[in-house]
């Protein structure tokens, strides 16, 4: 999925109208070894295309995807002889084509397959396609053909029902177990010809089409080819037999494996890792993130933004975000400067700045990870020019109060979103406050790719304006009669910024009774919130906090999710609309990065150098952490007995570490970031204990 061509059409929606120039468009293509495939004599070569994300038909879903882009192909074969010489076979009119099966075909409303269209051996020698129509040259798009270095979509998982039952109007009911993303796979199946297969893949949201209509009573085996469904349940009908051992549910997703393990003596906490994990991988498809995936579909860049950290956490992403950054960067208005909330742009796309802030987030999440210069020299001048479209916005004191106005001069709602879906919809923080927290990270991280790539000038310019906007959001948001900066995430903004050290203390002991008191030790955060609350309460002394909102199994919460049957995680904390929403996941850096204590550094990143500082609370005796990183693994195993700790690290060859071990749970839990908290070791590759 690309921006691959110019969509005049996307200024004329009314929802979100969008100025339609980007910086670049780009046409992906894929290549395959054909080897294996060849034989001595006639070879043949057939190709069913699908129509993709955006040669859609409007549905509930798609309502707000303007259908473009008829199918098309481009494709050589290069062929290299034995005596060394090369031959290329081209796509030109010369080629052959006609309807396929596939009768009905669309990502949002689904797929049919007619076997009585089949045309048997059309893909192999000697088949006679005298009937067949001459294949026509089409418009090229206008995105430069470009090699796809991103993952590509693949059965990932493969499920056994764990319920299968005959109903009493013949069809049949299967639970898998989880819901995924992806189709029912059917084995050595029958029916009469003109019969249709149909499933159901039940949701909270209507099925798309899913028909198999059978041309004969041979057994055979069926799954859908162009598009997913989302389900942990599916209604089969349309079929007199059928055993639980010929379906099982294959997921599908783009190609990004777990590479890390994580566990504790709360095993709360890892049954929220996995939600998070599932909801995650059922959202990656055509190498972006998606919002749902089923529902939407579509690549919001904010809820990717806030994930991010948490997936590079736990799943080997790189060749993933280096495709979608690339994304990210080609939708950005090359005059404006402007990030649209969805990297390829739909205009269903909701948002504000802190989804455009997907272009400097990314970029500086990945190099931490895997210590990639390129990611940010492709990154920095799309960086500086998204926190100069976020400055044209900016009031005379410093702070963005609102990012877009429509032509009468109101605040454009899906322009200008804050911080989106905290437990109490109707209070949010100040938008203000959020578009200045995001408006401080965009000119922060921006000051920092400037200085590892060694642009002094644009380091020092973007750090004095981060310093500019840290002085006016103090000014601007602290009420000094409160102590606060307000409700749902605003202290937590602050903290995480820095406040004045006259304020620290007040601060804090507001926000803690805040979450406390007021919300009965539940969170009170939207997904910006959420994605700072946990590390920012441990790092201020308050991991025991933390801990609390982490383990609580009512509304709202995690384990409140999981109390109700949940095996992905949800849109909203009360569980309406979307119930595979992975954007609350952002806050769980706090497992690896805090209770494990593993932290990579800006100054050598990748895991050339690492650091382990956990901070303990006293509920959790027991964590560990292990990740897969350019040099090897990783590991952090964390005990206490309620005051002397342990730590067991494991580090790879070529890597180092400074491992902070805590004096006693009570001097890290309460002062984790004062030294005498702990004793340091410089460690190189081995496994030790301390």
């Amino acid at each position: 999925m690309t921006d691959y061509t110019l969509r005049p059409f996307l200024g004329e929606n009314p929802r979100i109208p969008l100025d339609p120039a980007v910086t670049a468009y780009r046409t992906l293509y894929l290549c395959y070894d054909l080897e294996g495939m060849l034989k001595e004599g006639d070879n043949a070569i057939g190709v069913t295309l699908g129509n993709g994300y955006f040669h859609t038909r409007p549905t509930a879903q798609s309502a707000q995807c303007e259908p473009y882009g008829v199918p098309r192909l481009i494709a050589r074969i290069e062929l290299t002889y034995k005596d060394g010489h090369c031959e290329h076979i081209s796509t030109d009119t010369s080629w052959k084509a006609a309807e396929s099966p596939y009768v009905f075909g669309d990502i949002w409303a689904g797929e049919v397959y007619d076997a009585l269209e089949e045309k048997p051996g059309w893909d192999k020698p000697g088949f006679d396609d005298s009937a067949w129509l001459a294949a026509v040259v089409r418009t090229a798009p206008d995105g430069i053909l470009t090699a796809n270095d991103g993952p590509t979509d693949k059965v990932t998982e493969v499920f056994e029902p764990v319920s299968f039952e005959k109903q009493d109007d013949g069809s049949y009911r299967v639970d898998f177990g989880k819901m995924i993303s992806g189709w029912a796979h059917f084995k050595g199946i029958s029916g009469k010809p003109g019969d249709t297969l149909r499933v159901e893949y039940l949701s909270e949201y209507p099925s798309p089409r899913c028909e198999y209509v059978f041309a004969s009573d041979d057994p055979l085996d069926y799954s859908p080819k162009f598009t997913w469904f989302v389900f942990r349940e599916a209604v089969i009908s349309g079929i007199e037999d059928l055993s639980s051992g010929q379906v099982t549910a294959e997921a599908i997703n783009t190609n990004v494996p777990v590479n890390s393990e994580f566990d504790s003596s709360n095993p709360l906490f890892g049954n929220i890792l996995e939600i998070f994990q599932r909801s995650q991988m059922d959202n990656m498809h055509s190498a972006v993130a998606s919002d749902c995936p089923h529902r939407e579909r579509l690549p919001y860049t904010g809820d990717g933004e806030v994930a991010m950290a948490a997936v590079l956490s736990y799943f080997d992403a790189a060749s993933f975000y280096n495709k979608w950054i690339d994304d990210v960067i080609g939708s950005q208005n090359p005059e404006t400067g402007y990030v649209p909330n969805g990297a390829p742009w739909e205009p269903m796309c909701g948002g504000g700045p802190a989804w455009g802030a997907a272009i400097c987030v990314m970029p500086w999440e990945f190099y931490l990870r895997y210590g990639d210069k390129p990611v940010l020299e492709k990154s920095l001048e799309g960086m500086k020019k998204y926190v100069g479209y976020l400055s044209t916005w900016a009031l005379p004191d410093g702070t963005i109060r609102v990012a877009k106005t429509t032509p009468d001069g109101n605040p454009f709602y899906w322009y200008n979103l804050g911080d989106w879906l905290p437990p109490q919809n109707n209070e949010i923080p100040d938008e203000g406050m959020v578009h200045t927290f995001i408006y401080w990270i965009c000119a922060r991280n921006t000051a920092l790719a400037a200085q590892i790539l060694g642009d002094k000038a644009t380091a020092e310019e973007y750090s004095a304006l981060k310093d500019r906007i840290n002085n006016a959001f103090q000014e601007a948001f602290y009420d000094p009669e409160t102590k606060s900066y307000g409700d749902n995430g605003s202290n937590v903004f602050a903290l995480a910024m820095g406040v004045p050290k006259e304020r620290y203390d007040d601060v804090k002991a507001t926000l803690r009774e805040e979450l406390e008191v007021k919300y009965n030790g539940h969170l009170n955060t939207g997904i910006i919130g959420t994605r700072y609350l946990f590390e920012t309460l441990s790092v201020n002394g308050m991991g025991d906090l933390a801990y609390t909102i982490m383990n609580q199994r009512d509304f709202p919460s995690f384990g409140w999710w999981i109390e109700q049957g949940a095996t992905t995680s949800w849109e909203q904390w009360n569980g309406t609309d979307s119930r595979n929403h992975p954007m609350f996941g952002g806050g769980l850096t706090w497992y690896s990065r805090i209770l494990a204590g593993v932290d990579t550094d800006p100054l050598e990143p990748g895991f050339k150098h690492f650091i382990v500082r956990p901070i303990p609370t006293k509920e959790l005796s027991d964590v560990s952490y292990s990740t897969l990183t350019p040099y090897g693994e990783v590991s952090s195993h964390v005990s206490h007995d309620g005051n002397t700790v342990k730590i067991e690290v494991k580090v790879p060859f070529g890597s180092r570490a400074t491992v902070f071990v805590p004096k006693s749970v009570d001097a890290a839990a309460t002062r984790p970031m004062a030294d005498d908290s702990y004793t340091v070791h410089e460690v190189g590759p081995g496994t030790y204990s301390f």
